[in-house]
């Protein structure tokens, strides 16, 4: 469709508007239903418009719509039936992986990341956030630059050797507390953690290129490492998000979006997350629009996304749901009471009987409201199902428009060489030399006749000592006697 993405048809083509698209939205459903199909349609859509994608493949499957499809009968039966021409069809793709190993590395800073998402990665309290919060200041005001994790560790290792300095500005700093930092921060480094942090730092320009038909390449971001550490997937999405909002300028409400990102396996953005960064999600979510950038988050209930960020989602895809435990129903209910009904059916009841390839849709319309929910048959994707073989990966990559820039990585002179530096200056500088104390000045030496005299008048005083003595205690003495 010219001003919109075919998502499937009901009893009308059923499809997500561009100028609505930085309206963010949601694709949910149970594991099996169809979510990564929906997601590869809308990512290819999108890309056909001219507009960049970027979003994380957490089982693979994605990668396919680097390759163009290869219909079944069953693919091709479902297209005749919905009067669509099929036409097989790749789009173009850039593959990133924080590992470097199944796409171009991708890495940020320590400084551009920040205390308070690195306290989450890092799964901190309070005290080790401010705590850390006072080493980033510091290093500010020193001139260090944090870039990666061994800067990093520099700088605590510099806070914890002058803590009683820091404590008396910033507020007690203790030893003990730089030492826990230091451990999470030997965790992440075994977790693989080092190497999101360096240069060169991905720059975001670089996510939302066009090639040359005008078609915007998709981002994948490789997720099946990525996942096994969830705090570390999360963590850096949302920065990723953060970065976004903070550098594009606004834009309003433009014809098609800037940028299209989308968030698997969202869930985990949320689980646990304290209220501090739950603000910080919410207020990114609600203002990234008026940046031309549209947020789709993929996760299996609606439930799993707190309110005030569901609120936000104004395009909603709903596939199968299954209701057996009470915390499911409620997830359902809730799911079910997020579209604006329709009259034809009961929405909850249509969920739970949805088969695969089959999703509840709302999207929003030329005025900006949800259309009535509709059970729609979803189109199939004109690109492959199914993740790339190594050697077509290894193809695409070769003729990335990125080749070169982020393979090889950079260590510049940061705070870990400064305080090398600091170090080796201090232990090479010749000890300040320590006073003399003033001694007492020298006793003359008495002369042989001084000494002569001194030891006759000394056994004269004692003669003398002891005669009154004895003269005494015999009168003493002799009272006693007396008195006897």
């Amino acid at each position: 469709m010219a001003d919109g993405v075919l998502i499937g048809f009901s009893d009308h083509p059923e499809a997500l508007r561009l100028d609505r698209a930085n309206r963010h939205g949601l694709v949910a459903g149970a594991t099996g239903t169809g979510k990564t199909v929906t997601l590869q349609i809308l990512a290819q859509g999108l890309s056909d418009a001219g507009v960049p994608v970027f979003a994380a493949d957490v089982k693979g499957d994605l990668s396919g719509i680097a390759a163009a499809g290869q219909p079944n009968e069953k693919m091709l039966a479902r297209a005749q039936a919905m009067h669509l021409d099929l036409q097989p069809q790749a789009a173009p793709v850039v593959f990133w992986d924080l590992f470097g190993q199944a796409g171009h590395p991708v890495r940020t800073t320590v400084s551009e990341m920040g205390p308070l998402l690195l306290a989450r990665m890092l799964e901190l309290n309070d005290v080790q956030e401010g705590v850390l919060t006072v080493v980033f200041r510091a290093a500010d005001e020193q001139g260090l630059l944090l870039l990666d994790l061994k800067d990093l560790q520099a700088a605590l290792n510099h806070a914890a050797e002058n803590a009683k300095a820091l404590s008396a500005r910033y507020g007690n700093i203790s030893p003990a507390t730089v030492a826990t930092i230091q451990r999470k921060l030997l965790m992440l480094e075994d977790q693989g953690g080092a190497n999101l942090f360096g240069e060169p730092a991905l720059q975001l320009s670089d996510l939302m290129r066009t090639d040359g038909s005008g078609r915007g390449y998709v981002n994948i971001l490789s997720g099946e490492r990525l996942i096994s550490n969830p705090r570390l997937y999360a963590t850096f999405l949302l920065w990723l998000l953060s970065e976004l909002f903070e550098e594009l300028p606004e834009v309003g409400d433009p014809e098609k979006p800037r940028l299209a990102f989308f968030f698997d396996e969202a869930h985990l953005l949320f689980r646990d997350a304290p209220p501090a960064l739950l603000e910080k999600v919410e207020q990114v979510v609600r203002l990234i629009r008026s940046k031309g950038v549209g947020v789709y988050f993929v996760t299996q209930n609606p439930a799993d996304i707190p309110d005030a960020v569901l609120g936000q989602l104004g395009n909603r895809i709903q596939h199968a749901l299954r209701a057996y435990t009470p915390v499911e129903q409620r997830g359902l209910k809730a799911a079910a009471g997020s579209f604006r009904p329709n009259p034809a059916f009961d929405t909850a009841q249509t969920i739970q009987a949805l088969g695969v390839g089959e999703a509840l849709v709302s999207v929003l319309d030329e005025k900006g409201a949800p259309t009535v929910v509709q059970k729609t048959l979803v189109r199939p994707p004109a690109s492959r199902l199914g993740p790339l073989t190594p050697q077509e990966r290894a193809l695409v990559m070769a003729q990335s428009p990125v080749r070169g820039l982020y393979d090889e990585a950079r260590d510049r002179d940061s705070a870990y060489e400064m305080l090398q530096r600091k170090t080796a200056e201090t232990a090479a500088a010749p000890p300040e030399p320590k006073p003399e104390k003033a001694r007492p000045p020298a006793k003359e030496k008495p002369s042989e006749i001084e000494t002569m005299g001194k030891a006759f008048a000394t056994s004269m005083l004692r003669t003398i000592g002891n005669q009154i003595g004895r003269e005494i205690m015999r009168g003493v003495l002799g009272g006693v006697r007396r008195r006897r």
